[in-house]
């Protein structure tokens, strides 16, 4: 194992704790957020939705099975969400450079120095955990050899912007046209749609795509604050008027609530994890869901054709939301998983369905 190098975390309330690095040696700030997921590092850590956040593993044990390759199916990462890490950097109890895996191709910590991401471990992470769910996310800084960075407040920025695509990006020559708005898209998203016979256009985030044909429109997931994505809202309550099926997941049943009219707001800690429970509406049905989102839509602002589909059943928080007529409706939560349960993967079936249906009407 490399020289064992410490390094300072520096909370925005004043605390401060010593640990040892891991990964990339460079001073850091960004907000400080936890996972309680107990596997699936190297999906959490390239999921964009993660843009500007220092990540805390609440599970005590990380690196262990390594990291996987660089396999590619389809033009995609086969083992991870993204092309690369997207944390600013990684927080975790105890930290292991041997690992055991039948993918493992590297250690955690030689992947995350490729990627120039920090990471320090001996940190106490419950009771950052504890601090958090006390006093809501935080900014914070990882200090390297008194090199201290300003502030960092990642809401503040588009981050959107930053993990989208540039350009338009065709996969697969399925039946069903899919127009994908790429807000910080996992890769599973995307391998979950190609699964079920469809074309994937990948478009950029602020790209019109109002005047485009196509059979469905998916809204995907993304990092930061929804009221950023001005253009992507903007766009989508003119296709609203339109009958064409629309799905959207994590950022995007928030812009699709902005975009209805309704409001979002910041959680104090977020939902992040491979154990949140969410009640389908008007039913006793409960899934269990992987999250990663640290906004939320206020119910009571949704306007009268839209309503709730999927209530958290811990804070009774918005899970997801549907139009009462109209082929449109989201999830909140990660039906596509990686990692985590596949409880709820059949809503990308829900989706196909309403775009059968929908081409079969206008026949």
């Amino acid at each position: 194992m490399s020289v064992k190098t410490k390094a300072k975390l520096i909370l925005q309330d004043g605390s401060e704790y010593t640990g040892t690095s891991f990964g990339y040696q460079e001073s850091i700030a960004g907000e400080m957020v936890f996972n309680t997921a107990m596997t699936g590092y190297p999906e959490s850590l390239t999921d964009p939705s993660y843009r500007g956040q220092i990540l805390v593993s609440t599970f005590p044990l990380i690196g262990n099975y390594g990291v996987p390759g660089t396999l590619q199916e389809d033009d995609l990462f086969r083992f991870y969400e993204s092309e690369k890490i997207q944390v600013s950097a990684f927080i975790v109890s105890d930290y292991t450079e041997e690992f055991s895996h039948w993918n493992a191709s590297l250690s955690l910590g030689d992947w995350m120095k490729e990627h120039k991401i920090p990471g320090i471990y001996g940190v106490d992470t419950r009771a950052l955990t504890k601090k958090l769910r006390e006093q809501g996310s935080m900014l914070a800084k990882i200090v390297f050899e008194d090199v201290e960075p300003e502030w960092k407040d990642p809401n503040l920025e588009n981050l959107v912007a930053q993990v989208s695509t540039s350009e338009k990006i065709v996969y697969g020559d399925g039946k069903h046209k899919v127009l994908l708005l790429d807000c910080g898209v996992k890769n599973n998203i995307i391998r979950c749609l190609l699964k079920r016979d469809t074309t994937v256009i990948r478009v950029p985030h602020d790209y019109d795509f109002t005047n485009e044909e196509y059979d469905g429109l998916f809204i995907s997931n993304g990092p930061g604050d929804p009221k950023q994505n001005v253009k992507a809202i903007a766009n989508l309550k003119s296709v609203f008027e339109k009958d064409t099926p629309i799905m959207g997941i994590c950022l995007g049943t928030q812009l699709m609530a902005l975009a209805a009219g309704a409001d979002t707001y910041k959680l104090k800690y977020g939902h992040r994890s491979h154990n949140q429970p969410v009640v389908l509406k008007g039913s006793k049905r409960c899934f269990i869901t992987s999250q990663n989102h640290g906004y939320a839509i206020n119910m009571d602002t949704l306007p009268n054709e839209w309503e709730p589909l999927f209530v958290n059943a811990n804070d009774d928080t918005c899970e997801g939301i549907k139009h009462a007529s109209k082929p449109f409706f989201s999830s909140q939560f990660h039906p596509e998983a990686s990692s985590g349960p596949t409880d709820t993967e059949f809503l990308f079936d829900d989706f196909i369905e309403m775009i059968e249906d929908f081409k079969s009407n206008k026949k």
